[in-house]
């Protein structure tokens, strides 16, 4: 049997051209994808992603908080009082009242730009969606622009090296897959002894529980492990 000469040549073929034009013509209706990614939490993900919106803001784009997890701290609370603010939804489970994210809400309401913490996140039984990152792709297929936060040890193809650093394996992860599609993913970092001050002064947890903290998950050794596998994953990406 002869082999096709395009295929041969290395060149395209027909079918491969008309594919890749279906995924760039999808791709222009909907949302751009951005992801701010840390090492661990209190790195300012939530914070510098609503420092961008903000500037979004005042350029004249119509920004509004999908939800938005500030551990109610002064200088995130008050960056997120800027903002038009999409109610939740509550969810009933073991007699708790939970509080999520309303993805049809969002496309209902449509705005140019949506803020949406925690992107690992499992929505609580009887949500729309399993997880939160479903959710997000929801709505950017809707043509709605997603702004996002991720830690690295929720990224699935890390979730080896995380299990090794901090001995516990994270449930909470995201596809690699769902990455592919994101138009911008900004690296939030700053050292780990930089962190340790902002736990130390209550402004990552409450100050009760920051020695606990630091004694199990912020030990040095193991922040400075997570931060090395972000700068990696990022480099493996640019």
């Amino acid at each position: 049997m002869l082999m096709d000469r395009r295929e041969e040549e290395g060149r395209p073929l027909a079918e491969d051209l008309l594919c890749i034009a279906r995924h760039d013509e999808q791709k222009e209706h909907e949302g751009k994808f951005t992801v701010y990614l840390g090492y661990s939490a209190g790195v300012g993900k939530t914070y510098s992603m609503l420092q961008d919106a903000l500037q979004r803001l005042r350029e004249g784009k119509d920004v509004v908080i999908g939800y938005v997890e500030s551990h109610d701290r002064p200088e995130t609370n008050a960056l997120v009082s800027n903002f038009e603010i999409i109610s939740t939804v509550s969810m009933e489970h073991h007699g708790l009242s939970l509080k999520e994210f309303d993805p049809d809400a969002i496309i209902r309401r449509h705005p140019q730009i949506v803020l949406v913490d925690e992107l690992a996140h499992t929505n609580a039984p009887g949500s729309k969606h399993l997880k939160r990152y479903q959710d997000v792709e929801e709505i950017l297929q809707a043509g709605i622009s997603v702004y996002t936060t991720i830690n690295i040890q929720h990224i699935e193809s890390q979730n080896d090296a995380v299990a090794q650093i901090i001995d516990i394996r994270v449930s909470e992860i995201v596809p690699d897959a769902f990455f592919s599609n994101a138009d911008e993913i900004r690296l939030i970092d700053i050292t780990p002894e930089e962190l340790n001050i902002r736990l130390k002064a209550g402004k990552i947890y409450l100050k009760g529980m920051a020695e606990a903290v630091i004694q199990s998950f912020f030990r040095t050794g193991n922040l400075l492990a997570l931060r090395q596998l972000a700068l990696r994953y990022m480099a493996v990406l640019y």
